[in-house]
C-alpha cells in the first residue's frame, strides 16, 4: 500500500484572485505562500504518507516543495485547468506505484497534521472515496481516493456534489468528514472575515 499526497498550487502571484478588492498583488502572493508553507509543514508530521507531489506551473512553488523533500510535477503553461493537472498527476504516482490519493489544496489556513492523520484513519478500505467538503457544502476541500484513477476529478462549481455523483455512479462507498478547521478555505472576503472574526486569525500576522 502506498499513500500519495498531491498538492495542486495556483501561481503565487496569480491565485485568490477574488480577494483582488481587498488584498494588492504583493499581499495574495505573501499570503499563498503562507498557505503553501502550512500546508507543507503540516505534511512533513503526517505519518502513513509515503510520497508528496506538488502540482504547479509556478517555478517559485516547485523549488519550494523540493526543499521539503517532495516530488514536483510542472503544469503545461497553456492550460490552467485543475482537473487535468490532476488527472496527470495521478497518472504520474500510479506509475511510481500509489495505490490511493490524497488531495489537498493549498488554501486551508486553519490545517493540522492532526486534522490530516484523522482523516486517514477514516479512509481504510479500496474502494474508496473520503471528502470533506468546504464550510458551505459546495466545495471540495481534501478528497481521498483508493485506488487512484477510480474516478474522473469534478473540481469547480459544486464540485462536493459533482465528486458524490462520481462515487454514485461507479458505485463506490463514500465517507463525508466535517471537521470545521479543514472545512474553511480562503476563496472570497467572506472567508478572510470568518477567519478573522471566529478564529481570531489575521493573514501576515506572525
Amino acid at each position: 500500500m502506498s499513500l500519495w499526497a498531491l498538492v495542486p498550487v495556483k501561481p503565487l502571484r496569480k491565485g485568490k484572485s477574488r480577494l483582488a478588492n481587498i488584498l494588492p498583488e504583493e499581499e495574495r502572493a505573501l499570503l499563498n505562500y503562507q498557505l503553501l508553507t502550512n500546508t507543507l509543514m503540516a505534511l512533513k508530521s503526517v505519518h502513513g504518507i509515503d510520497q508528496v507531489l506538488v502540482v504547479s506551473r509556478d517555478t517559485a512553488v516547485l523549488s519550494l516543495a523540493r526543499e521539503y523533500g517532495y516530488k514536483t510535477l510542472q503544469e503545461d503553461d497553456e492550460s490552467s485547468d485543475l482537473n487535468l493537472a490532476l488527472s496527470r498527476a495521478t497518472v504520474v504516482a500510479q506509475y511510481y506505484g500509489a495505490t490511493s490519493l490524497l488531495i489537498i489544496p493549498a488554501d486551508l489556513p486553519l490545517l493540522k497534521p492532526s486534522h490530516i492523520q484523522s482523516i486517514l484513519r477514516d479512509a481504510r478500505g479500496s474502494p474508496l472515496m473520503v471528502i470533506v467538503p468546504d464550510r458551505h457544502l459546495e466545495g471540495t476541500n481534501l478528497l481521498y481516493i483508493a485506488p487512484p484513477g477510480l474516478v474522473e476529478y469534478r473540481y469547480g462549481a459544486h464540485s462536493f456534489q459533482a465528486h458524490l455523483e462520481e462515487a454514485r455512479k461507479h458505485q463506490i462507498p463514500v465517507v463525508t468528514i466535517e471537521i470545521e478547521s479543514v472545512m474553511l478555505d480562503l476563496d472570497v472576503p467572506e472567508d478572510l472575515e470568518e477567519l478573522s472574526k471566529v478564529h481570531n486569525i489575521t493573514p501576515f500576522s506572525s
